[in-house]
């Protein structure tokens, strides 16, 4: 008789931490994220919508008669298209690829393209996890999308050392969509690991643009590689906010109503320093770049501004309630709003006339902020507590660099002033 009796009492209780829970939804806002970090430069964000019209290359059968190309085109000279693979030639173990020598950016890309719902597969390679399954470099993974990863190193790791030998001043860069730049970031991460499978080159050489990023890897690793990462957002997209493991939602399809409300509990009850501090939770990989295109309450889409920084906390830990959440991840439009970005930057340059002196000064300055707002956000991982964080001279990246290291930061900066 009193278990009946309490009933009403629990479900008061519970009805009133989903109200709060909608209420804290209903008035958070994507643009709220980044209202705080710097605005990007058209040098740093100049490859994105190229990467972007890479990836949708992907999907096309024959690059020498596209059926879908954007209207910009693809940008690719399928004469310098080194490979293409598709799902028979990765036998399932990870996401169709293709890698293409960019001699007018000075870049070899291997470009991962994103989540296919009609291959079983690509679900594989997404359920292979479980919370704090798989460790690496002193923080945790996703298994799946490391092993994945790994499947496509091992496979081209001759080719790509080949390459970057023979054009010593390239850039490597590795890029993806969706699920596909999880494997790209875990890529990245594993051949910055082993250097010496790609001739020794610098790490400088190497980066990576995760489009849509998943949550792929713990907070100590997202700030850690963020001098080689780049995850780019666009507004409300809803999978780097997703924080609960994707393998749980597609198991959950049969029983959403059940996982929303656990997480709408759990969310209201956990505190961020809590969620800050537990090693196993998986956050979007590296620097952010955050594209802005809309108000709060307001109708229609605005200018898109980029803004950039490198969070440690605060790093899109809430869903947005939007009808653009599913929109937003879409590979065209961020295509579309990130290539509408770069015009109106180098617009607003133009009007500026800056000098070129100026200019390239701009430049300069644009990769020493970039490392100091990396160390910055190292040391501020070490006074969160984020477990496993390293300090920059802990790490020996910085404050006690070699010759060698100095001659590769070098190497950053003109890398940056080229672009």
């Amino acid at each position: 008789m009193s278990i009946i009796c309490g009933l009403p009492l629990i479900e008061c209780v519970y009805c009133i931490a989903c109200t709060r829970w909608a209420w804290k939804r209903c008035l958070h806002t994507a643009g709220h994220e980044s209202e705080t970090w710097g605005i990007a430069t058209p040098e740093e964000f100049e490859p994105v919508p190229r990467l972007c019209r890479y990836i949708l290359a992907v999907y096309e059968d024959d690059l020498r008669n596209p059926l879908w190309e954007p209207p910009r085109g693809y940008g690719i000279n399928p004469d310098c298209l080194i490979m293409k693979k598709d799902y028979v030639d990765t036998g399932g173990q990870a996401p169709p690829y293709l890698l293409y020598l960019d001699h007018d950016h000075a870049d070899i890309v291997l470009a991962i393209r994103g989540f296919n719902l009609a291959r079983e597969s690509d679900y594989a390679v997404l359920l292979d996890n479980k919370l704090g399954k798989r460790k690496f470099d002193g923080g945790f993974v996703h298994n799946g999308l490391l092993n994945a990863a790994e499947c496509v190193l091992n496979a081209e790791c001759d080719v790509l050392k080949e390459l970057v030998e023979k054009y010593p001043k390239y850039t490597l860069t590795f890029t993806g969509h969706s699920l596909g730049s999880g494997v790209a970031a875990l890529l990245t991460m594993v051949a910055v690991q082993n250097l010496d499978r790609l001739g020794n080159i610098p790490r400088t050489r190497v980066r990576c643009y995760a489009i849509a990023p998943a949550r792929c890897v713990s907070l100590n690793l997202a700030v850690r590689y963020a001098d080689v990462i780049n995850s780019i957002v666009l507004q409300d997209d809803f999978l780097p906010r997703t924080a609960t493991p994707l393998e749980d939602i597609f198991k959950s399809l049969f029983c959403l109503p059940c996982l929303l409300c656990l997480r709408c509990m759990r969310d209201t009850c956990t505190s961020e320093e809590k969620m800050l501090k537990d090693p196993r939770r998986l956050y979007a990989p590296g620097r952010l770049y955050h594209i802005v295109e809309r108000k709060p309450f307001r109708c229609g889409r605005f200018p898109p501004v980029v803004r950039t920084a490198v969070p440690v906390d605060g790093r899109f830990e809430h869903i947005v309630l939007s009808c653009n959440a599913t929109s937003d991840h879409a590979i065209i439009w961020i295509e579309r709003e990130a290539e509408t970005a770069l015009e109106l930057m180098r617009e607003k340059d133009h009007t500026l006339e800056i000098p070129t002196k100026q200019r390239m000064e701009r430049q300069k300055s644009l990769a020493k902020e970039h490392s100091d707002e990396y160390k910055a956000a190292l040391r501020r991982a070490v006074t969160l507590s984020v477990p496993h964080a390293f300090s920059p001279s802990q790490y020996g990246t910085f404050d006690e660099r070699n010759d060698n290291e100095d001659s590769q930061q070098s190497d950053f900066e003109d890398r940056i002033i080229g672009q």
